[in-house]
């Protein structure tokens, strides 16, 4: 049980979602968000001031925000599976504080599960290093964020193509 617990829990979660979620009868496979993006709390200014208004400059790219997005009154880990199962990617921006979160190690591994069982192992899970942590990488998508003026120009272009 416990070393199958993401899977048990991911698999939880699908599943009651098919079954108690309102959805239109369009049931194809295209999604309706761009990207999910998972963060620790103490990156929300980053992701606030610098990704949201990067990356949806224009009306084609749209996110989703857990505290922006997600529907009030539902329990946090249906809105987090909805999110990564509605979404092309998710993002991870990880640092030090997203490693040590409950919540944001969720996403992540949601993430993989997703992968796994819907996706037939097409990644989609898209790391960005914040900060220098290189402890989580073992075969996903990753790009360092710069901290440099010039490169971010780079940095936030190579994302948007990502996830578009």
């Amino acid at each position: 049980m416990y070393r199958n617990r993401w899977k048990l829990r991911y698999m939880y979660y699908m599943t009651k979602e098919k079954y108690y979620r309102y959805k239109p009868d369009d049931d194809n496979e295209s999604y309706t968000l761009n990207a999910f993006i998972s963060y620790s709390d103490m990156e929300k200014d980053f992701v606030v001031n610098e990704c949201i208004p990067i990356l949806e400059d224009t009306e084609e790219i749209k996110l989703c925000i857990h505290h922006r997005d997600f529907l009030p009154g539902e329990e946090i880990s249906v809105n987090i599976t909805n999110a990564i199962h509605e979404s092309k990617k998710t993002i991870c921006i990880i640092t030090r504080s997203f490693l040590d979160s409950y919540y944001c190690m969720f996403e992540f591994n949601m993430a993989r599960m997703e992968i796994i069982y819907f996706r037939n192992e097409q990644n989609i899970l898209f790391l960005v290093f914040y900060e220098q942590i290189l402890e989580l990488v073992q075969n996903q998508l990753y790009i360092e964020y710069p901290h440099d003026e010039q490169a971010n120009v780079l940095f936030w272009e190579k994302v948007r193509e990502a996830i578009s």
